[in-house]
């Protein structure tokens, strides 16, 4: 029997003409409409060359066909590449280079850029798709002919590749496979009891795994109906909160929702779960939610190789600071990071993971991918937490520098990097600080070379174009030296203590 993930949507499905994504400006699609098009769409991949094993990457803003998409490429038997369309064209250089997909959408105002990129990286094709149905991809799809078979997987069988970067500032793409996403979404509707009744707001983008494969994916194996939302606004969340059930965000947007006018205890009557994740959520945001609401957020805890790995439970305590108890079929242990030693309840060490949720590597890269793994087949998280004597999992501090900003991932390395190349600059240090909306807020310490006349907006200028929005600084600071210990290695500890307050929070 065929493990492909879109077999299981299937067989779950409600209903043809219930409704599955309720969007707007007329894009809303039932079930049946939906699976109808990402049968189209699988053949419009098919006509365009991609086969079973290909990459397909994918750069599109949200709207209900990037999910079509991110469909048909399960039922074509191709690797869906999500990658975040506000990417600088180096950005793309790269993925591109590095996954040599079969077929790239974007958008369509990018298509002309990334031809030319394309064009000169021997690069396969490069189609489009907009959020109105536009592009020549969307052409295509117009046309193609209705119905395809869909390609018999195996539960090992690649679904996706999932670029996340590391501190040395080179991406790395995780594999993830039809079983990785499959047993995941499954033990979450479980857990989170998730059932055709329920109408979840997603307001989350669909290019990482909170918003594409936690939200869409328990959605679709529920038979439920998605808000689905472009983009966060506190507005149109709380406009449709009397006609939903759950809401899943991250740490900014409950910070943002709390203050506005319109969340009440009457406003979230009808809702019966709040989710959050991708970044901790302080224990005042919890507070001041329960307060105002009647509702307690519940927070959960996963990263991009493994989707989810624990969560606070759906009835009993929803404790603030903790992300609750491991998944059903997933075995978590808190170890020494050097020895493997396991850790007593309380004491800190590496979280470390197994089960079917966890990823089957990185993309072209053995060595690392044997690093992050016990001999026992343990996945080394590189988070650090500890277990409390009632089993609950904290997650503490992170082993790497990672700064987590609006709940987007931000490797400080690869902002160095570009600051570093800019000229007039001696070397950088990017850290990430408290901010009372972001959570975390990126900021660059730059010491300047010597006679260079450089300022702030001069490094900002520098860096459009070459990164993300969401990565770069929203401050940058000149100082005399970086501090470092005895063995030359910066002591980012201690920019961050002294640079704290920067943001005011």
């Amino acid at each position: 029997m065929s493990a492909n993930l879109f077999d299981l949507f299937l067989a779950r499905a409600p209903r043809p003409d219930k409704l599955a994504f309720d969007a707007p400006d007329g894009a809303s699609l039932t079930y049946g409409e939906l699976f109808a098009r990402a049968e189209r769409a699988a053949r419009a991949l098919a006509d365009c060359g991609v086969e079973p094993g290909d990459r397909v990457a994918a750069a599109l803003d949200k709207s209900p066909d990037a999910i079509v998409v991110a469909l048909a490429c399960f039922t074509a038997g191709a690797a869906l590449l999500p990658l975040n369309p506000a990417y600088s064209l180096a950005e793309f250089e790269y993925f591109l280079a590095d996954a040599a997909p079969a077929l790239t959408l974007c958008r369509p105002e990018s298509l002309g850029s990334l031809r030319e990129l394309a064009a000169r990286r021997g690069l396969k094709a490069i189609e489009s798709l907009g959020t109105k149905r536009e592009g020549t991809f969307a052409d295509k799809l117009a046309v193609a002919a209705p119905g395809f078979a869909t390609i018999e997987r195996a539960p090992d069988d690649l679904a996706a590749i999932l670029y996340t970067s590391g501190t040395t500032g080179r991406a790395k793409g995780a594999m993830l496979t039809h079983e990785n996403l499959a047993s995941n979404a499954f033990a979450l509707v479980d857990l989170w009891r998730f059932t055709s009744g329920d109408a979840l707001i997603h307001a989350l983008p669909v290019f990482h795994t909170h918003g594409l494969f936690v939200a869409v994916n328990v959605a679709l194996i529920a038979g439920a109906t998605m808000i689905f939302q472009p983009r966060f606004d506190a507005d149109a969340i709380v406009a449709a909160l009397p006609r939903a059930t759950a809401l899943m965000g991250v740490p900014t947007y409950y910070a943002r929702l709390i203050d506005h006018p319109g969340l009440t205890r009457e406003a979230t009557a009808r809702m019966r779960l709040f989710v959050s994740g991708s970044a901790p959520l302080t224990a005042e945001t919890h507070r001041r939610w329960r307060e105002k609401t009647g509702h307690a957020i519940l927070e959960r805890y996963g990263m991009t190789e493994t989707g989810m790995i624990a969560s606070n439970p759906c009835d009993g305590e929803r404790r603030p600071g903790a992300v609750g108890f491991p998944l059903p079929g997933v075995s978590l242990r808190v170890a020494d990071p050097e020895s493997g030693a396991m850790r007593a309840p309380g004491e800190v060490g590496v979280v470390e993971v197994k089960g079917p949720n966890v990823f089957k590597g990185y993309w072209r890269m053995p060595e690392k991918t044997a690093a992050e793994f016990r001999p026992d087949g343990y996945f080394v998280t590189g988070d650090l937490g500890l277990v409390d004597v009632d089993g609950y999992l904290h997650i503490v501090g992170r082993a790497k520098d990672l700064v987590i900003s609006g709940g987007f991932n931000v490797y400080p390395k690869e902002v160095e990097n570009e600051i570093d190349a800019i000229p007039g600059v001696a070397e950088s240090a990017v850290i990430g600080v408290p901010h009372p909306d972001l959570g975390e807020g990126v900021a660059a310490l730059v010491v300047r070379e010597k006679g260079a006349s450089l300022d702030e907006p001069t490094i900002l200028a520098a860096l459009e174009g070459r990164l993300a929005k969401y990565k770069r600084p929203k401050r940058v600071l000149f100082i005399d030296a970086l501090p470092r210990n005895a063995m030359g290695k910066v002591e980012k500890a201690a920019l961050r203590e002294a640079h704290k307050g920067i943001y005011g929070g």
